[in-house]
């Protein structure tokens, strides 16, 4: 799979795989304007930056987050490809995980209509659990080593989120007390504008991994073969996964960025920097870690954690009510829709 043409010569040969690797690149689609606007919804809503320049942006540095994080650490791809089992048999396991990835862009279709930040991270792990469990018929295709991870993520990235946010913001705000702020503003800008390009390269280090670990399990799987201990992740792989990713930003991104960056917490710009470079953090330090997490959970959660420092009240917590909301529903709703088009596409394609 190190030739692109060798990749589509497969693809070409295989139907199946065909149709996997067409819905796996649905959903970065999809996650391009419903996850990755979050890397660069405060810098636009701050006027640091126009859209178009912003997703831009975005693009190259999610690109970059990818290459450079899986050239230093790849677990993150590794703890995707391992989380479930699709079994031996390369035709149903491909069907398997055809019904899985229909199911996330249809959970996060929905979610983008009513404007709502939803985690494509954990649609993903919602709906390859789902699947599994229906192609088993028992949690026997679930590995639970690998799911507690994503436990931990959960909690490790709404703290860190939350913290960083409060605790950066408020030592920008001691650092500049004295500042003249109309002064204080090109510095912000570009602070910013540094933040947000941070936070998209953290957002491809998560994300692009998790995506190009779901392609690799395709192409396996419709081989009938094993993962391989060591995986390695081919340029050409990287280049497409953030393309596409950018043009599901470039799509759809304004809903989600006016929901994150307008209607959660009315930002300045040192606060906007500050957001950025907690969720970046906050990311960092799980991408090490090795647990997949949700670039939403750490940029809303850093944005609030922003909000509590002036005061509790300058959070509209009528949009955080509806994106926990959406958090809880994700693991059972996506999961169950997995678990339903796992056993259609089986009745219909075996």
């Amino acid at each position: 799979m190190d030739s692109i043409l060798t990749f589509w010569y497969q693809m070409t040969e295989n139907p199946l795989l065909f149709i996997a690797v067409s819905l796996t690149l649905g959903v970065i689609l999809v996650n391009g304007w419903t996850d990755a606007p979050n890397a660069i919804a405060t810098c636009v809503v701050t006027r640091c930056m126009p859209p178009k320049a912003a997703i831009l942006m975005a693009a190259v540095f999610n690109f970059l987050g990818v290459f450079v994080m899986t050239l230093i650490n790849a677990t993150v791809a590794e703890t995707i490809t391992k989380m479930v089992d699709f079994g031996t048999d390369p035709d149903k396991a491909i069907i398997s995980l055809s019904a899985a990835l229909f199911a996330i862009v249809l959970w996060a279709t929905l979610a983008w209509i009513f404007g709502i930040p939803t985690s494509e991270s954990h649609a993903l792990i919602a709906g390859l659990t789902g699947s599994a469990i229906a192609l088993h018929n028992s949690l026997a295709g679930v590995n639970g080593a690998e799911w507690i991870k994503v436990i931990y993520g959960i909690g490790i990235s709404v703290t860190l989120g939350f913290g960083l946010g409060w605790l950066v913001c408020k030592l920008v705000t001691l650092i500049f007390y004295k500042a003249n702020r109309p002064k204080t503003e090109p510095f912000f800008r570009g602070a910013q504008i540094a933040g947000a390009a941070s936070m998209a390269f953290m957002h491809g280090a998560q994300d692009g991994q998790k995506f190009m670990g779901v392609i690799l399990l395709c192409v396996y799987m419709s081989q009938g073969e094993a993962l391989p201990s060591d995986i390695h992740i081919p340029l050409w792989l990287m280049v497409v996964c953030s393309v596409v990713m950018a043009a599901g930003t470039a799509m759809g991104g304004k809903k989600i960025i006016k929901s994150v960056g307008m209607d959660m917490v009315k930002l300045e710009k040192y606060q906007g920097f500050s957001a950025d470079i907690a969720a970046a953090l906050s990311l960092l330090f799980c991408s090490v870690f090795s647990l997949p997490v949700s670039t939403t959970h750490a940029k809303t959660t850093s944005i609030m954690g922003v909000g509590a420092v002036k005061r509790v009240s300058a959070i509209n917590f009528g949009v955080v009510k509806e994106m926990v909301l959406t958090w809880v529903l994700t693991f059972p709703g996506c999961g169950l829709v997995g678990f339903i088009m796992t056993k259609l596409f089986m009745f219909i394609f075996t």
